[in-house]
């Protein structure tokens, strides 16, 4: 079966439009990679005294990465995933071989050209396609930019950030079935989008072709969520949205948390980071929308109200046993109701599930 995405121009069209990022002397490039590892350790500390969380599976240390490295980086993940799934699920007679060959080329010029967009915005990632149990990625260049935005001190934004996203590393690390519990709510999102009459390649084609108008044409009145069709695929989205919003807000309280004890200026910091994230122009919210960043947004603010609720009611402690088996997670109802996830999960004489 020919490939689903021509990788290989993805790559090359992802590194063709990256721009380069804010002028840096190789002296400031070393010295903010040095800085960045030794601050991911010193949050690495905080963070595992402030949650209680401690990684129970060994890690690679954190890859300090330029755009461009970024999104090879999620490259190689998505070819990982998602190869496979195509092939496995692809049962239907597939297009001749010069449509197949000019649709992956197609594809890999749009999925090419998201992830340029992306690799100018992303500050972090906790990387989970590659491989087992994944692996932090810093991205020097948009941090220093940010930084310099802001005019926020370089040492605190910059801890700041790896407060973030270590405690992603930690999420995935402290809790080892949660990748393979994630993996398989993606895959359960693609055996979904199976049913129907239309190909699986053509519709996850599709998806792309979405994202890539996107940041082609903010004034496309198209959205990501077009390629959501099926009440199964519907189902998944929703405990997949309820996974990440409580995974970036579990990481938006534990910054907030630890930030005043460790970095002087980090209200600063938060105040404007925040007026970052909500201004934009015409163009850039429009983008934002049809990515989805928006959503994103929004579960940042949501996700860190619920684990407030839930560690106000039941200590951190009592927080954590969020993370004992895929039972415990909360649905997305309970998102906007800490008492009924306590509720469930605590019991009227706060017993916990065992972990299954």
């Amino acid at each position: 079966m020919a490939q689903f995405v021509d990788w290989d121009l993805a790559a090359a069209t992802a590194g063709a439009l990256s721009k380069s990022g804010p002028r840096v002397s190789y002296t400031e490039a070393t010295d903010v990679v040095g800085d960045l590892r030794r601050l991911t350790d010193e949050a690495a500390g905080h963070v595992a005294d402030y949650t209680g969380l401690r990684a129970q599976v060994a890690h690679p240390p954190v890859r300090v990465v330029d755009r461009r490295d970024w999104a090879a980086a999620n490259i190689a993940g998505l070819r990982e995933v998602i190869t496979p799934l195509v092939s496995r699920l692809s049962g239907e007679k597939p297009p001749g071989a010069l449509t197949e060959a000019i649709g992956s080329r197609l594809t890999g010029v749009q999925a090419g050209t998201v992830l340029a967009y992306l690799s100018g915005r992303v500050l972090g990632q906790y990387e989970v396609f590659s491989a087992d149990p994944g692996q932090l990625l810093l991205v020097a260049p948009n941090i220093v930019e940010v930084e310099r935005k802001l005019g926020a001190d370089p040492r605190d934004f910059r801890l700041w950030v790896c407060l973030h996203e270590v405690t992603h590393r930690t999420q995935f690390t402290a809790v080892p079935w949660m990748r393979a519990y994630f993996l398989s709510e993606v895959q359960a999102f693609v055996d979904a989008s199976s049913s129907g009459g239309e190909h699986l390649t053509e519709r996850l084609r599709r998806g792309v072709a979405t994202l890539s108008e996107a940041v082609r044409d903010p004034e496309s009145r198209t959205s990501v969520l077009d390629i959501v069709q099926t009440p199964a695929q519907r189902a998944v989205l929703d405990r997949l949205t309820a996974l990440m919003t409580l995974l970036e807000g579990h990481a938006e309280f534990v910054m907030d948390g630890v930030g005043p004890q460790v970095i002087p200026s980090v209200e600063r910091i938060r105040a404007s980071f925040n007026r970052r994230r909500e201004a934009g122009n015409p163009l850039e919210k429009a983008i934002r929308r049809l990515l989805g960043v928006d959503v994103k947004m929004r579960q940042y603010a949501e996700g860190r109200k619920f684990v407030h609720g839930v560690v106000e009611r039941v200590g951190m402690d009592g927080f954590n046993s969020i993370f004992n088996s895929p039972l415990t997670l909360p649905r997305l109802s309970e998102l906007a109701d800490p008492d009924a996830w306590v509720a469930r999960v605590h019991g009227p004489a706060g017993t916990i599930p065992a972990a299954g």
